[in-house]
């Protein structure tokens, strides 16, 4: 019990500091009535959108409850749960998002101070991050006090007789993952068909500045840094959280169970321990990044944000480390445990798994580092894509496929080598310890990547509001390092989506059959081989599907831009306003028709897999889609975030005799629109997808186990 007092304590800790950050940025200065109009024709479109989606996901929610209620109806509310903490999270995100741009952009109006600007810009994507952790434990919190408590489903007769409290995690975790996939594919389509539109007609045809007033897609390309980039992120990262506790949990049950059936020294005392610990752990984080976070919103601003927002990832991972030491020593310390730590595969005693999940914490600040060396214009791979970009756009393009095709190989081996390191240390319990320290310090992560879109919003209000140009220059440099953020930020859900995918697919295994006889991936067996060759081609599909969606509603909206351009006359001479609502439509409807086939996708693809070719199949196809996803959403995110870069160092003027509307510039942009859906679409859309067919699998491999139709079929021919 005071386990689950201090994840209460933690989550409800950074609901508060959410909630105060809300209202300190809510009660700030819009500046003046031009800033206050177009900021809220932003909200009236960001608020529209997701209101719909919300209403698609709760019309797909409420027809899987009714299907987990013949599974159990335990299951059917932990799914419940799990939707209104993910749908939570992104909704309140997303409105300080549309709160915070336009008081970013009047900070730097007011005080010409990149310091005090970036802390507002901070402060409003701290809401979104500490909304992520404070609800994701929110959630498990109640999980078990209902259940696991409440109902005693945690107990040694529970466990032994079935594991419903094992069940009720994944289904709270698919509950999150619903969201979460909605969130990511319907934002990501919709923010850039908005900015394909934009780029495409905008910057080079008519030749206009970005964010410029004259063009009709303006409004709705900043409705969707909002839907997308700050929803559909925090509802991603939070789904990863979840699954990475819920794997840990899930693998203690197993692992006991493989040592009660042949007579090892696993205790039950160990296992009630190893229980909390994934909770323990990632409250400490929590705890860390409320002080991360608050080490640089109450300090006095420096002007350089790069080094700001670093400090308070650095200070976060570093107290979590600590914080989770001291809970580790407090848990397991314990000489009565010395023979079940041998049990569980504790290969260095108690600390254990205090080194995986340190291994993790590590792992993603490197994998953020990497990201950053790939995508930032102060490193040497973004600088010569924007020297390409003097050749022109197919140049422009061939290199940044090449930085984006080599920027893969290096995240793969730091995984696969804390993936082995983790194993090593604390077996199969230390990957999943593994996952949830890389996610332990996820409300800091999310609050620096959401700073982004904020300032990059914060750039839009300034270029439409006609502010003074030092107000846009400065907007600019947070937009800057927001790319870069973002570009971190990428590579670190996709990271972490790796190992929490891993750390599913291993509690799949085990969950296949008795604990005695988990399933083994052998790929000598010709139904996994053909099951991985069929998902390690699932993600192209996926992608194709996204980028095809993306392409039909940016296609529209260039017609509508160029349509306006042409029968509104005085349009490009600043004497008429455009129809920015008929853009903010067409994005609006072309994303909430097209993310539907995918999403269903990834949902429905494991279940008929399953139930036609059996979990030996579904195994091969988790681990080729797991291994497939992982490297096209890297190359992706970076080839897309290197393109954006190259195009921004190309207009700081970097690179002589060019600048904005020189033939290089034009290039670049060209660039930048083929890298769009591809990092911001694509890439994080894979992180989804892993992880949402690894959670249904888990829900339902004992149905795969039981009624397929290859061995119904095999049967027949016996």
């Amino acid at each position: 019990m005071t386990a689950l007092v201090l994840v209460i304590v933690a989550a409800l800790a950074a609901l508060a500091f959410a909630a105060f950050n809300f209202t300190t940025v809510k009660k700030m200065d819009e500046g003046t009535d031009k800033m206050s109009e177009i900021a809220a024709a932003i909200r009236v479109g960001a608020n529209a959108f997701i209101v719909y989606e919300y209403k698609i996901i709760a019309i797909v929610v409420a027809i899987l409850a009714v299907l987990f209620i013949f599974m159990s109806w335990q299951s059917a509310i932990c799914f419940v749960i799990g939707v209104l903490m993910s749908a939570a999270a992104g909704w309140v995100g997303m409105k300080i998002a549309t709160y915070a741009n336009v008081r970013v952009s009047n900070k730097a109006r007011e005080t010409k101070n990149i310091g005090e600007t970036l802390k507002v810009a901070f402060r409003g994507g701290s809401v979104m991050g500490l909304c992520v952790g404070g609800f994701a434990l929110l959630g498990l919190f109640l999980v078990y006090l209902i259940f696991g408590m409440g109902l005693n489903l945690m107990s040694i007769e529970a466990i032994k007789n079935g594991g419903i409290f094992t069940q009720c995690l994944s289904c709270y975790a698919l509950g999150c993952s619903i969201v979460a996939m909605f969130n990511r594919v319907g934002g990501g389509i919709y923010t850039k068909a908005a900015d394909m539109g934009a780029d495409l007609v905008g910057k080079t045809e008519a030749h206009i500045p970005e964010d410029d007033p004259r063009n009709p897609a303006t409004i709705a390309d900043n409705v969707g840094d909002n839907v997308g980039d700050v929803a559909g992120l925090g509802s991603d990262l939070l789904e990863s959280y979840v699954g990475a506790i819920s794997s840990g949990i899930i693998l203690a049950s197993h692992l006991f169970l493989v040592s009660a059936v042949t007579n090892g020294n696993f205790s039950e005392a160990l296992l009630q321990k190893m229980f909390y610990y994934p909770l323990i752990f990632a409250a400490c984080g929590l705890i860390a990044c409320i002080i991360g976070i608050a080490s640089v919103l109450f300090k006095k601003g420096s002007n350089n944000p790069h080094k700001d927002l670093n400090f308070a990832t650095i200070v976060s991972a570093a107290l979590t480390i600590i914080c989770g030491f001291v809970a580790t020593y407090m848990l397991f310390n314990d000489a009565s445990l010395a023979d079940a730590l041998v049990a569980a595969g504790f290969k260095l005693g108690y600390l254990s798994p205090w080194i995986a999940a340190s291994i993790g914490v590590v792992s993603g600040v490197v994998i953020g580092m990497i990201a950053e060396y790939y995508t930032s214009y102060d490193y040497k791979p973004t600088k010569l894509i924007a020297e390409a970009s003097k050749e022109g756009a197919a140049l422009t393009i061939t290199q940044g496929m090449a930085v984006g095709m080599k920027s893969c190989m290096a995240p793969l081996i730091l995984l696969g080598v804390a993936t082995y390191a983790s194993y090593a240390v604390s077996g199969m319990f230390g990957i999943s310890m593994a996952a949830i320290g890389m996610l332990s310090f996820v409300s800091t992560t999310v609050s620096v990547d959401t700073y982004g879109p904020i300032s990059d919003n914060a750039g839009g209000i300034a270029e439409m509001s006609e502010l003074d140009p030092e107000v846009r220059e400065i907007t600019d440099k947070l937009d800057s390092v927001g790319n870069t953020t973002a570009a971190i930020g990428k590579g670190f859900a996709i990271g972490s989506a790796a190992f929490a995918a891993l750390s599913l697919m291993v509690s799949y295994l085990y969950s296949f059959n008795d604990p005695t006889t988990p399933l083994e991936l052998n790929f000598t067996n010709p139904l996994i081989l053909a099951g991985a060759m069929v998902g390690a081609a699932l993600p192209f599909l996926f992608s194709g599907m996204l980028i095809e969606a993306v392409a039909k509603a940016a296609r529209k909206m260039v017609e509508e831009v160029r349509r306006q351009f042409k029968e509104i006359p005085g349009i490009l001479e600043g004497k008429a306003k455009p129809d920015y609502k008929t853009c903010i439509e067409i994005s609006s409807q072309g994303a909430l028709k097209e993310m539907r086939v995918p999403a269903v996708l990834s949902i429905v693809f494991p279940l008929v897999a399953g139930f036609l070719c059996g979990p030996w199949f579904v195994g091969g196809v988790l681990i080729g889609a797991t291994l497939s996803a992982i490297m096209l959403a890297i190359f992706t995110g970076n080839a897309g975030g290197a393109w954006d870069n190259a195009k921004k160092y190309i207009e700081s003027g970097a690179i002589e005799g060019q600048k904005k509307g020189s033939p290089a510039h034009d290039a670049a942009v060209v660039g930048d629109t083929v890298g769009d859906p591809l990092k911001d679409t694509v890439g994080p859309s894979l992180d989804i997808l892993i992880k949402i067919m690894s959670t249904v699998s888990l829900v339902a491999v004992a149905l795969f186990r039981d009624y397929n139709l290859l061995d119904w079929v095999m049967g027949l021919l016996k």
